[in-house]
């Protein structure tokens, strides 16, 4: 067909932004229509509270699933600033204008949106959403019909406390009938609630026809408690004390959590996370915590004659049989592998740091508790067919 006949020029472009063009390509902004879309919106809105406990500013978040189909998410902080300063956003520009880039980020950070624009996506893709923001005495209110106020922010009287609450309702023009998943958020906001030990979070689901049902997860323990609830089911454990430690590591420009236990299972259950982000993929943190473990374990087993000095070392096959461990980095500037952000890159600075701190606090808890150490080398000597 020639170009005469099917004439095409910049003048076909259509160039979309803003709440028109997440509202023409939503998969685009939520990763679907379907309810994992859904799921992603509650995230875009409730990160930014997340981040407001984490930084110190609030104590809890609180999300509620309405019986209308909406979604409210309520924080204690200082509340969103009506106009912007310093540089950030005020509470229009944050609710309908997207923001790379002026997002927390770094290690101090929760990144729950998929690219880091904020809730101008939920706004967007919301037939309706409100904003009431508690600040400085004042009730703030707020109204949006799919992504466009309907009026500014406007004083409705005064008030005691302070903090943001939004609520939203999906346009089922977008969505149909795709309705949140109790069980969906909970493994979520549960799981960011272990990487962050300081996080409060409740989510309560008021659709039931038998009666409201709430959880709330705080987990002071931090990771270790996420390894006691993986292990549940498994094998009884090899040793009682689930190891753990947590420290900055300059040489990645971030900090390592980790938490580890053997136990009588043959099974590997080593779970990495990043920025509180799950790496299902792994990357060269799982992969520098796999090498620190195998190293700290020979030396160990060597210097303690659990192992023959001129014998094979221990493989990582043979250590990594009923290991259960999390794995957690914060970095300043994370490096992901691949569009969906399941594998962690950043070189070799990750990986080394990683296998470092593991070598050392890894080593001095096996000396420190010489019993338990000597039941894991057992253990896994036994199952690599030494006796």
């Amino acid at each position: 067909m020639s170009d005469a006949t099917n004439p095409y020029d910049a003048s076909h472009i259509q160039v979309l932004e803003g709440c028109e063009a997440m509202r023409k390509r939503p998969g685009m902004y939520v990763g679907s229509t379907t309810e994992r879309g859904l799921h992603q919106m509650v995230f875009d809105l409730a990160g930014r509270a997340v981040n407001e406990v984490l930084a110190g500013r609030a104590s809890s978040v609180d999300v509620t699933l309405m019986p209308d189909g909406g979604v409210r998410v309520t924080d204690d902080g200082p509340g969103i600033p009506i106009e912007g300063n310093d540089g950030g956003p005020g509470l229009e520009e944050f609710l309908t204008r997207m923001y790379p880039g002026t997002l927390p980020c770094g290690r101090h950070a929760v990144a729950m949106s998929l690219f880091g624009i904020g809730p101008c996506v939920t706004n967007a893709l919301s037939s309706r959403l409100t904003a009431e923001v508690r600040r400085e005495g004042v009730l703030w209110f707020q109204e949006y019909a799919r992504g466009v106020a309907l009026t500014p922010p406007t004083a409705d009287g005064q008030t005691n406390g302070s903090g943001t609450t939004i609520s939203f309702w999906p346009d089922t023009d977008i969505f149909g009938t795709a309705e949140c998943s109790f069980d969906v958020l909970s493994e979520r906001f549960r799981e960011v609630a272990f990487l962050n030990h300081g996080l409060a979070v409740s989510l309560t689901d008021e659709r039931p026809q038998a009666g409201p049902r709430s959880v709330r997860f705080q987990y002071p323990g931090g990771v270790r408690e996420l390894v006691t609830l993986l292990d549940a089911e498994a094998a009884p454990p090899v040793h009682p004390d689930v190891i753990g430690f947590e420290c900055d590591e300059p040489g990645m420009a971030g900090t390592v959590e980790v938490a580890l236990r053997w136990s009588g299972s043959h099974d590997d259950r080593v779970r990495g996370y990043a920025n509180s982000e799950p790496t299902p993929e792994g990357g060269t943190h799982v992969a520098g915590f796999r090498d620190g473990v195998v190293a700290a374990i020979n030396s160990y087993a060597r210097k303690s004659r659990l192992l023959a000095e001129a014998g094979p070392a221990l493989g990582a096959d043979q250590i990594g049989q009923g290991l259960t461990a999390v794995v957690s980095v914060k970095l300043d500037h994370p490096e992901f592998s691949g569009s969906t952000r399941g594998k962690l890159g950043g070189g070799t600075s990750v990986h080394a740091g990683m296998e470092g701190a593991v070598v050392e606090h890894l080593g001095i808890w096996l000396e420190e508790h010489p019993e338990q150490a000597a039941a894991i080398v057992g253990r896994i000597g036994q199952g690599a067919g030494r006796h």
